[in-house]
């Protein structure tokens, strides 16, 4: 439930595409917020603001934030009138109005009407929002390889993390570097270039409208997990892959692999990818996995691993295609120069680097589909 708290703004800090963060004092002392423009209007010094402060107080994984609920001495204007009707964030206090792209008053409705056909396109799936960046580097490190134009690549963002697309300032920073064409907001997620009802239509829209050379599908920041085998938001990759699969894409498995992390269900490759392509991806896809030598021993003894879990989701034992991928170090020092810091579960590349590879080779093996 909502643990409120009211409080006053003093100091403003960061902003980006759709976001800002402040200081606010409340009464236990000052703690850090972020507010939604298009949802509350842009905060002064001295304004009273509301706050939710439920998960800071967990101690869970918001990005140390509090979130403003409201500004209820200075209420946003109305919104222009215009056209759309699709609700997100259904029923609760702050569900929005959007436009969305396969609706009756988008000018892309006729396009998207009958559309059922990907042709193709290679779409990659992506457990957790932090693979992104380092899937588009290996995707345009591939293609600078072959000597082509990097690739037109549409992040299609699902609901199972945070569900505003500006929350995430990893892609503020790629579309501001000109890596995504665009983002698509899918499911109950919101705030992204283009809205779509489900993951099949955003995948269609990534097409049809906005002529993606491949596609992204990972929910956004943050990320769901009880320590159960099923209790987890990453099992949405499975059923993304099959939305790709019958609408005729060329599904691609990313998978989330840590060497670091100290939870045994997640060393090699996680429980959750074992589980979303294993069990609930029934159609199928190629499941790609970074070799070659390396220095490291340890590192060395993780990529075995890594092929050896991977190939039991693959023919003959499973549904899909094992992919080999080299993965030397100049895809490494590629993955160190991307537009945004790579991190996940608070590790960075250095600390975790398999982690991120095992994402660059999916966008690696996309780009050389494109071709």
């Amino acid at each position: 439930m909502i643990t409120w708290r009211s409080g006053t703004v003093v100091s403003l800090g960061r902003a980006w595409a759709g976001a800002y963060e402040l200081m606010v004092q409340t009464p236990e002392g000052p703690v850090r917020a972020l507010a939604y423009p298009a949802l509350v209007g842009q905060a002064a010094l001295g304004e009273r603001v509301l706050l939710n402060v439920a998960a800071l107080a967990r101690g869970l994984g918001t990005g140390g934030y509090a979130m403003v609920i409201a500004r209820p001495d200075s209420l946003p204007e109305d919104p222009a009138p215009g056209p759309g009707h699709l609700v997100k964030g259904r029923y609760t206090p702050q569900q929005v109005m959007v436009l969305g792209v396969d609706e009756q008053d988008s000018v892309h409705h006729e396009l998207l009407r009958d559309a059922d056909d990907l042709g193709g396109l290679p779409v990659v799936v992506a457990d957790l929002h932090s693979s992104l960046p380092a899937v588009v580097a290996g995707a345009r490190w591939a293609a600078e390889a072959a000597g082509r134009a990097a690739p037109r690549v549409v992040y299609v963002m699902t609901d199972g993390g945070a569900l505003p697309a500006w929350f995430s300032r990893t892609v503020a920073a790629l579309r501001e570097a000109g890596w995504l064409e665009a983002c698509v907001t899918v499911g109950q997620a919101f705030g992204g270039d283009l809205e779509a009802v489900t993951v099949h239509t955003g995948l269609l829209a990534a097409r049809q409208v906005c002529a993606a050379d491949l596609v992204v599908v990972a929910q956004g920041p943050g990320n769901l997990g009880t320590g159960t085998r099923w209790g987890f938001s990453g099992v949405a990759a499975g059923d993304a892959v099959n939305a790709a699969g019958v609408l005729g894409g060329h599904p691609i498995a990313a998978l989330r692999v840590s060497g670091a992390d100290p939870r045994p269900r997640h060393h090699g490759v996680s429980h959750h990818s074992l589980t979303a392509y294993g069990r609930v991806a029934l159609v199928a896809a190629d499941v790609v996995v970074p070799v070659g030598e390396v220095d490291d021993p340890d590192r060395s003894a993780l990529r075995a691993l890594v092929r050896e879990q991977a190939a039991a989701l693959c023919a003959p034992q499973g549904r899909h295609r094992l992919v080999e991928v080299s993965a030397d170090a100049e895809l490494e020092s590629v993955l160190a120069r991307t537009p945004v810091r790579l991190s996940t579960m608070g590790r960075g590349l250095d600390a975790d680097p398999e982690a991120f590879l095992a994402a660059a080779v999916a966008g690696v093996h996309a780009a050389r589909l494109t071709g």
